[in-house]
C-alpha cells in the first residue's frame, strides 16, 4: 500500500486541526453516541447543550482530550504505552478500567468472533512487526484494525485505535483517517467481516479510498 499522500508537519496539523470538529463527530458516529454535528461543535466550544446525555458529552470531551494529547506529543514514539495513554483519555469514566489492557473476556456484537484476553508480550512483538512496515499509511490501517480487533482495551476500541492511527498518519505527513457518516454502514459491514476473518483485504482498502484525506492542491 503507497502513501497517499505526502504533506509537510505543518500541513498535517493544521489539516486535522481544521477538521478537529468533524473527525470528533465521525468518531462519535462511529461509537452511536446520539450527538448531532451543530451540538457537538457546541461541547466542543465549552457551551452547554440540552437534550444530549451526559454520558454522550463525556465522549466527546474524552475525545477532545485524547485529541489534545496527540497533538501535545506529536514527536513521541508510537507504542503500546502511547496507545494505553490514548485510552486513558478517551475510555475515561465510561469503561471498567481505562488505559490498561483488557484483562477479562468481552464480546462483539454482532459477530461469533470472541476475542482472547490479550497477553502483554504478544501485544508488543506484534505492535512491533506493524510498525516495521514501509509503508506510514499500511502501518497506521494495520495498527487501528488489529487493534480494534483484538479489542486491547475494556471499552473505546474503535475510537482508541483511529486516534492512535492519525498519531501515526500525522507525525508523518499522511493525512488524516476518518469514517465520514455516510460511509459509517459500509465500514460497519467490513469491520464486521475482519473480525470474523482477520482479512485485512475485506476492510483496508475502503478505508485508504473512502477514509483517508489530505491537502490536495490545484
Amino acid at each position: 500500500m503507497k502513501d497517499k499522500f505526502t504533506l509537510s508537519r505543518k500541513e498535517n496539523l493544521f489539516l486535522a486541526k481544521k477538521t478537529l470538529v468533524n473527525n470528533i463527530y465521525n468518531s462519535a458516529k462511529l461509537e452511536g453516541v446520539n450527538v448531532t454535528f451543530p451540538q457537538t461543535k457546541t461541547i466542543l466550544d465549552g457551551m452547554s447543550v440540552s437534550n444530549v446525555d451526559m454520558d454522550d458529552i463525556q465522549k466527546i470531551l474524552n475525545l477532545r482530550n485524547a485529541w489534545r494529547y496527540v497533538f501535545n506529543t506529536i514527536d513521541a514514539d508510537f507504542n503500546l504505552e502511547y496507545a494505553k495513554k490514548i485510552n486513558g483519555y478517551v475510555a475515561y469514566n465510561e469503561s471498567l478500567d481505562w488505559g490498561v489492557l483488557r484483562y477479562g473476556n468481552v464480546g462483539i456484537s454482532g459477530v461469533n468472533y470472541k476475542p482472547s484476553i490479550p497477553v502483554e508480550k504478544e501485544v508488543l512483538a506484534t505492535i512491533e512487526k506493524i510498525m516495521s512496515i514501509e509503508s506510514v499509511t499500511e502501518k497506521a490501517i494495520k495498527y487501528m484494525l488489529y487493534a480494534m480487533r483484538t479489542q486491547l482495551f475494556w471499552d473505546g476500541n474503535k475510537r482508541t485505535g483511529l486516534i492512535c492511527a492519525n498519531k501515526i498518519l500525522i507525525q508523518h505527513g499522511k493525512g488524516v483517517l476518518t469514517i465520514p457518516e455516510d460511509q459509517l454502514e459500509e465500514f460497519n459491514e467490513r469491520l464486521s467481516a475482519f473480525y470474523e476473518s482477520n482479512d485485512y483485504a475485506k476492510i483496508d482498502q475502503f478505508l485508504y479510498e473512502k477514509c483517508l484525506f489530505g491537502i490536495e492542491y490545484s
